[in-house]
């Protein structure tokens, strides 16, 4: 099975409940590895791009880009690791990143005195308006450029059921959750 992870023709296997597996179909493993190849794929485009353009890792940009959407450009650190659905420890790393190039501060939460906000300067407003029309010509030269308008519908339609169905409410076991 390491050539595929399931399919039609696998033997039934129990689960830790004791059901048999339910192996994907070809159709779907057809769906499943194609997914997996674009998502690796356009991850690594879009990455690249902004590194070579921005110097900056797609993951820090879209901190950037949740800063500046937020009220005040400012949000609490734990509402932005919950965000980027990372862990409060590796957004602490990325935001002192961001600190030391001028582009985030972090400031006390007036509601909370445990609590911190992640604020985005002028400069990191700045390098967020340089970076941004390079990284939607990736976005939309390698995505939506090859879609017609039912395609981004169906994609959006996917994408949105796939997140929901993997971010239950209230579910503490997420890691930005912890």
């Amino acid at each position: 099975m390491a050539e595929r992870e399931a399919g039609a023709g696998q033997p039934a296997a129990a689960t830790g409940a004791g059901q048999p597996t339910r192996w994907l179909t070809d159709d779907e493993q057809a769906a499943w590895r194609a997914y997996q190849a674009a998502s690796q794929l356009l991850s690594d485009h879009l990455d690249r791009q902004l590194q070579r353009d921005s110097g900056l890792p797609h993951a820090y940009y879209m901190l950037l880009v949740w800063l500046s959407e937020a009220p005040e450009r400012a949000m609490r650190m734990t509402d932005l690791a919950e965000r980027a659905k990372i862990t409060r420890s590796r957004l602490s790393h990325a935001i002192t990143r961001l600190e030391n190039d001028g582009w985030v501060r972090r400031a006390e939460c007036p509601t909370d005195r445990r609590g911190q906000l992640a604020v985005l300067t002028d400069s990191g407003f700045a390098a967020l308006e340089a970076a941004a029309p390079g990284h939607v010509r990736a976005v939309r030269t390698a995505v939506f450029d090859r879609l017609d308008p039912e395609a981004v519908a169906a994609l959006t339609a996917v994408m949105r059921t796939v997140a929901e169905g993997l971010s239950p409410a209230g579910s503490s076991d997420l890691p930005w959750r912890r």
